[in-house]
């Protein structure tokens, strides 16, 4: 079988049911992208009862009038495309509402508190596998299947979340609230390939027009990476001057809004004639003041967590301490460091090796501290 999605077992097929892959249905939820649409093709060529399921996210209507437009109306025209050609069925749901209410307005609220959201992994938590999940369960379908690079093992207690096999496209940094109800009904049939390039040369095996669809790169409402433009746009007024100020507190140079800057920020501060360069440290918003400082007031270790997703064997708070890897960024590997539960859903993490730049906003992802296994995380907080 070209993808890893479970070694049959016991009669089980790849989906780990026991029953036939024409008496299994599966809910794909499809962006438009090669990965989904792989995933759908591959399970419909396997015999699964295929169900093709895209979410309206936003901007529908002006997306569909923009001549060569690659945001939501494209990519919805691309899975319906790749649904028709498969011969399986396919829905469009107009999720703009609760994406916006979920997503969008947590996100400019979140900036505009100083923090530095990550709004895939709400859309994920509160969007994909919440209301898209329901819907699923509404279609009677016995699991849903996704794109993503995650790999999902059944271990001794139930299924486990574990990194993808290719580093380079583990996606588990966004799904660390994937909750154990959710990773229960949850398949990521791509999560042990290899490369991307395995992705697209089962693309073209299938036929897929989107075998050679270039990856997005951005914040899907954010197409052209500007977060401050969009904040301006969702909050009008939000972009106040005020004062860019050093550690001391002396002024070095005006600012046209704290929404323009984050935290670990060289480049743009507008402030010349200094020996060292400086670095945003600090976003002040009740203050309107952006503190600069030099590469080493970035540094930290502890960090402070709420709302934790546990995904390990013992209940969280049963041990003072667990000794793990985490993430405190996508980009990085994961790095050693002490978790001292606070309660469920509250903890203080030591980082073994301080990093520079953590931000509330961002998360803190959870793994075993040998292997792969993803065991949660939580929301970086306070700085």
């Amino acid at each position: 079988m070209p993808m890893a999605i479970a070694a049959a077992q016991n009669d089980l097929n790849s989906l780990g049911f026991a029953k036939s892959p024409a008496e299994t249905r599966v809910v794909v939820a499809m962006s438009g992208g090669v990965d989904s649409s792989v995933v759908a093709a591959e399970l419909a060529r396997e015999g699964y009862d295929v169900v093709g399921v895209t979410l309206q996210l936003y901007d529908h209507g002006a997306a569909l009038a923009k001549k060569g437009a690659c945001c939501a109306g494209q990519d919805i025209h691309d899975a319906r495309r790749v649904a028709e050609e498969l011969g399986f069925p396919h829905y469009v749901l107009d999720y703009e509402n609760i994406f916006k209410d979920a997503v969008i307005d947590e996100f400019a609220e979140s900036y505009l508190a100083g923090a530095t959201p990550v709004p895939c992994i709400r859309c994920n938590e509160r969007v994909k596998f919440k209301d898209l999940l329901a819907t699923a369960r509404d279609l009677d379908a016995d699991c849903m299947a996704t794109g993503h690079y995650i790999q999902r093992f059944m271990g001794a207690k139930g299924p486990e979340l574990h990194m993808a096999a290719d580093q380079n496209r583990d996606q588990s940094y966004f799904l660390f609230s994937t909750t154990p109800e959710q990773l229960a009904f949850l398949r990521f049939p791509l999560g042990g390939l290899a490369s991307k390039d395995e992705t697209r040369a089962l693309a073209a095996k299938n036929g897929l027009a989107v075998a050679d669809k270039p990856d997005s790169q951005d914040i899907c409402f954010v197409p052209n990476g500007n977060y401050a433009s969009v904040i301006e746009k969702l909050r009008p007024g939000a972009a106040e001057p005020g004062e860019i100020v050093d550690m001391q507190g002396h002024v070095l140079a005006r600012h046209n809004g704290v929404i323009h800057y984050t935290i670990g920020q060289r480049r743009g501060l507008g402030i010349g004639g200094l020996s060292d360069p400086l670095y945003v440290v600090k976003l002040d918003v009740d203050a309107k003041r952006v503190v600069v400082g030099p590469k080493e007031a970035l540094a930290t270790r502890t960090v402070p967590l709420r709302e934790i997703n546990w995904l390990g064997d013992a209940p969280f708070d049963s041990q003072k301490e667990w000794h793990v890897a985490v993430r405190v960024r996508s980009t990085r590997l994961p790095a050693p460091a002490i978790i001292r539960p606070l309660s469920a859903t509250e903890a203080e993490v030591e980082l073994l090796t301080a990093e520079e730049g953590v931000s509330p906003g961002q998360a803190c992802v959870f793994y075993a501290s040998e292997g792969t296994r993803v065991l949660g995380g939580g929301w970086i907080w306070r700085g």
